[in-house]
């Protein structure tokens, strides 16, 4: 079983991501194998919040191309989850 710290690996920043505050929707990119009751028990060990809704989806790597090489380079794919809180739970992490 895995440790709730390899399955949410960081905060997912950008303005989406920031928009959504407002109403509770944190962004997370997650472990490629982790489903969404794994993600859920994970956010509300790591922050000690209470989890509404999981939502996740997985994007696949874009192709890059290597000038030095020469050659096409493959980034690798991510899992995001959204997650929304209950009520008025917050995580401090994210509030400036």
């Amino acid at each position: 079983m895995k440790h709730a710290r390899q399955i949410v690996i960081e905060p997912i920043v950008s303005e989406k991501s920031y928009a959504l505050l407002d109403q509770g929707v944190y962004t997370f990119r997650v472990a490629n194998d982790a489903n969404k009751i794994q993600i859920r028990q994970a956010v509300e060990e790591i922050f000690n919040v209470r989890v509404a809704d999981v939502n996740t989806l997985n994007r696949k790597g874009k192709q890059k191309n290597d000038r030095r090489r020469r050659t096409q380079v493959k980034r690798p794919d991510t899992k995001r989850a959204i997650v929304t809180l209950v009520g008025d739970d917050r995580i401090p992490l994210f509030e400036s």
